[in-house]
């Protein structure tokens, strides 16, 4: 899952986009309102955490263009305006929810994850293919019925393929949803981290098999 985190505090965002990354999501920053509508414009968010106090406006002034851009993509509002009449205005603007710095890591991770379980944020049921069970509202994995884990990458890039399954998914796409537009990636950075799923699923027996298409992509099949 893809996050889109808009705020100007350096300290913060690095350590959100961290413990993101660390909890298994990509995530990418933009530090003013200008950068973040054209962010929005451009790639596809699962989550928004947004801050209020940016370089060029409120950040509540963005939520109504997240909404067109970003259908369905909870927003949590950021904010050290904490008072009562503060988090009403940012909930009546738009926002699915609303934490007042400073704030613990930990429960802004659990607010995304409650956010992203709500009806309409990822309502897609459990998916399978060969022996292998994915369950997208908690991203875990099962084999035989048995969790199994996965790097973060590997994790992302199994998601990526397993909600295509059967269909051939581009580069390019894989490239869009496993990395942040920050992360520098090398040619062939892709195909290691497949590489090494592929070895992993065959150890556990999956029943599923990742065919590379020369040129194009990858597509996940049961075998």
């Amino acid at each position: 899952m893809r996050i889109l985190l808009i705020g100007d505090e350096l300290d913060m965002a690095v350590l959100i986009t961290r413990s993101a990354q660390d909890a298994g999501f990509a995530i990418d920053s933009a530090r003013t309102l200008a950068d973040a509508r054209e962010m929005a414009a451009l790639a596809s968010y699962a989550l928004i955490i947004l801050d209020r106090r940016l370089p060029d406006g409120d950040g509540l002034s963005l939520i109504r263009s997240l909404r067109t851009a970003q259908p369905g993509a909870p927003i949590i509002v950021l904010s050290a305006l904490d008072a009562v009449p503060d988090r009403v205005q940012g909930l009546n603007e738009g926002a699915d929810d609303y934490l007042a710095k400073p704030f613990d890591m930990a429960e802004l991770l659990a607010r995304a994850r409650a956010a992203l379980r709500r009806p309409g944020a990822e309502d897609t049921p459990l998916m399978i293919c060969g022996r292998l069970g994915f369950h997208p509202s908690t991203r875990e994995v099962t084999i035989n019925g048995t969790p199994v884990l996965f790097k973060r990458r590997e994790l992302a890039v199994l998601e990526t393929l397993i909600r295509r399954a059967g269909r051939v998914v581009r580069r390019e796409t894989l490239i869009e949803e496993v990395y942040g537009f920050d992360d520098e990636i090398q040619s062939n950075t892709l195909d290691a981290h497949i590489s090494r799923l592929r070895v992993r699923l065959t150890a556990f027996k999956a029943g599923i098999v990742i065919h590379p298409i020369r040129g194009v992509g990858y597509l996940l099949d049961q075998c």
